[in-house]
């Protein structure tokens, strides 16, 4: 009797090389300096093409650019329509200019005030010490009674205006107060004529009334006409109730 011996379906095929169980992978050894050249020449490739698309859009709109202004030139001038765009940018560089120049006319005038302000401070100082210096001075004996001790007329800072000065002192132990008036008289050629002008106070239309003990000062200005020429002015002391005049002085116009 036979028998048969069970066979497994390994030993049919055969097993498979162990030289093939794994993959392998054969590729081909590049050099570096190789490598190195590619990378070069792909960045100057991308320079060249970024280079060429920055020329490219730049021509175009320099193009562009030049078609407009062909355009706005090809159209006929229009002054409404140049006024209108205009219109707005102009007005607010003059009300600029205009603003500028009002700070600075304020700015001078106050300047200008401060100016003439410590001016005639320090003419009124310059006198009071001249005053003091000729009541202190050993040599100079002061008089009993009322006296001129300065008196003067110059031009003022504006066209065809005049100022003038008078300082009066009384002397004396025992002084009292002196109550008078004060009259001027302007000396002055106009169209070739000789005139003579009173000065009047602006408050009353009169003369100037005066009452002090020891020193009085008085500064005051006014203005002639064009073309006139001042020559001097004069003083006229008046006691009250009095019509004839104490004392007299006159003093030329200075520069």
């Amino acid at each position: 009797m036979f028998k048969f011996k069970a066979l497994r379906m390994s030993e049919f095929f055969p097993r498979k090389p162990d030289i093939l169980s794994s993959r392998v992978a054969i590729r081909p050894r590049i050099p570096w300096y190789f490598r190195l050249s590619i990378i070069v020449s792909l960045g100057v490739s991308l320079l060249l093409l970024s280079w060429g698309m920055y020329e490219a859009g730049s021509r175009s709109d320099t193009a562009q650019h030049e078609i407009i202004q062909n355009e706005e030139f090809d159209q006929p001038y229009n002054t409404g329509t140049c006024l209108q765009t205009k219109r707005q940018q102009l007005c607010i560089q003059q009300a600029s200019l205009v603003r500028q120049l009002q700070i600075s006319n304020t700015t001078n005038n106050n300047l200008a005030s401060q100016v003439k302000f410590l001016t005639d401070e320090n003419s009124q100082l310059k006198e009071k010490v001249s005053f003091f210096q000729y009541l202190t001075s050993g040599n100079t004996k002061t008089d009993a009674g009322i006296s001129i001790h300065h008196l003067s007329l110059q031009k003022g800072q504006t066209p065809n205006e005049y100022r003038y000065t008078l300082s009066l002192i009384q002397g004396g132990e025992r002084p009292g107060d002196f109550t008078g008036n004060l009259r001027f008289l302007v000396n002055l050629q106009q169209n070739d004529q000789t005139k003579t002008v009173p000065l009047t106070n602006k408050q009353n239309g009169q003369d100037f009334s005066i009452n002090f003990k020891f020193f009085h000062r008085l500064e005051r200005s006014f203005k002639v006409p064009p073309d006139t020429i001042v020559e001097s002015l004069q003083v006229q002391v008046f006691e009250k109730n009095n019509t004839t005049a104490k004392l007299t002085q006159t003093v030329e116009s200075t520069i």
